[in-house]
């Protein structure tokens, strides 16, 4: 100190009594203003910590790989959720909350709530897979808008041109007129690629609608899609995803012809002249969704609503299904089981919605199925075009139950990084004007007894 001191005030020599008193003063002015500086640059650097952890995407979930990510080590931002990036079955239960069905062989599914779009458990729920028909969901959603149902139009050879060979037919025929309610149940109904292909020609051409059907799905926030061919036949990098579906499925309910036509199970079809001139009587449909008819075995499930099936060589079996019990309805994606039983996708399609009804409340949701425009809601129209006869029960599944999975990790939440922003300022204000004004002080002091 007496080294610091005689350096520091040589200039202060006229009145030597006075310099041990004037060099304190000048010390603590001095502290006083590193400690100004130093609680501006903590505050400053609180904050630019805080606006860091705002406003950086969630990082990548442990097994991710990469997976929608723009390049080696960037983080993972997924549409529905960061949970929803993880890979196998994701599930977060609360204690007394049912397990897992036994026996989910599928590669990929979801169970989610159409009026909340809570995601209740999923595996592999961002797999990109080959949709089959069920892409025809996203086809309804993007063109079911532009023309009434009870518009007309006559069918061109050109109308059925380029479908795929062994194609899922309802029967449409060259120069016969149909309604645009006609083409939607072949649609819906039959999986008719032909009815498709008219409609694609009416809203202008098949790769206009394939467009507008991307635009739709990215809307949507289903990134994982990526559009073809409208009608689901198996085409080169042609995919989509069970959260995807679930999305498109989820924005379609809201639609109330959506949801009429997805929830018939028959209806008649109108006949006409065939290629070779013949006369073709007016024919009955069924919708090939067994979950919804009953047939080949399946149980028609309670209070099911439609929506989509779809199958094709590459595909495997595809469903998308949805019920409603009281005031929640669920909607359960799943996507090319595995077992090679007899009907798997349906089955498995009842059991995940059992589980979804008796979990429901029950278990925390491991993402959101975030529509950006449209939302299910309960009033939309389920009316189908034939008498509701009483449903039977659902095919009980084995008591066998899969190994618990472990909850997924929570990811850490920016908005408490964010909310923490305020008490920063006010404590780093308060620090510099703290500081500021010892400064003040001091330097009157200094003044007074340099006089």
């Amino acid at each position: 100190m007496n080294v610091f001191r005689a350096s520091s005030c040589r200039h202060d020599r006229p009145r030597k009594t006075a310099a041990p008193a004037v060099c304190a003063v000048a010390a603590s002015v001095a502290a006083a203003r590193c400690l100004a500086i130093g609680c501006c640059l903590a505050a400053a650097t609180a904050l630019a910590t805080v606006s860091a952890a705002a406003t950086a995407p969630a990082a990548a979930l442990p097994g991710d790989g990469g997976r929608g990510s723009s390049g080696p080590g960037a983080a993972t931002v997924v549409a529905g959720g960061p949970l929803l990036a993880g890979h196998g079955v994701l599930v977060q239960p609360h204690a007394g909350s049912p397990r897992l069905p036994s026996g989910l062989s599928a590669l990929s599914w979801t169970v989610s709530d159409a009026r909340t779009g809570q995601v209740l458990a999923a595996k592999d729920p961002h797999r990109r897979l080959p949709p089959a028909s069920t892409l025809k969901t996203l086809f309804a959603v993007t063109v079911l808008p532009r023309f009434p149902g009870d518009a007309t139009h006559r069918v061109t050879d050109s109308d059925l041109a380029g479908i795929g060979a062994g194609s899922s037919l309802v029967g449409i025929q060259a120069r016969q007129t149909y309604t645009v309610a006609d083409l939607w149940r072949g649609v819906f109904l039959s999986s008719g690629n032909d009815a498709v292909h008219v409609l694609a020609h009416m809203n202008g051409s098949v790769p206009l609608t394939v467009s507008q059907m991307q635009a739709k799905a990215e809307m949507l926030g289903a990134d994982d899609t990526h559009v073809v061919s409208p009608d689901g036949y198996d085409m080169p990098g042609q995919v989509s995803s069970a959260y995807d579906l679930a999305v498109i499925a989820r924005a379609g309910l809201a639609m109330p012809d959506f949801a009429t036509y997805a929830s018939t199970r028959w209806a008649q079809f109108p006949g006409g002249y065939d290629a070779h001139g013949k006369y073709v009587k007016s024919f009955g449909i069924q919708n090939t969704n067994r979950l919804l008819t009953g047939a080949d075995g399946v149980k028609r499930y309670p209070g099911v609503i439609g929506v989509k099936n779809g199958y094709t060589t590459n595909a495997g079996n595809t469903l998308v299904a949805a019920a409603k019990r009281g005031d929640r309805t669920l909607i359960a994606t799943v996507m090319n089981p595995q077992s090679g039983l007899p009907q798997a996708v349906y089955h498995e399609a009842g059991a995940l919605l059992d589980w979804g009804f008796s979990a429901a409340g029950r278990t925390s949701s491991v993402g959101t199925l975030n529509t950006a425009t449209t939302a299910y809601h309960d009033d939309s129209a389920h009316a189908s075009e034939e008498a509701e006869r009483p449903a039977p029960q659902p095919a009980q599944e084995p008591a066998r139950q899969e190994p618990k999975p472990a909850p997924a990790p929570h990811a850490p939440s920016t908005a408490d990084a964010a909310s923490s922003s305020p008490t920063t300022w006010y404590v780093g204000g308060a620090l510099a004007l703290g500081a500021a004004g010892s400064v003040v002080v001091l330097r009157r002091r200094y003044a007074a007894k340099a006089r």
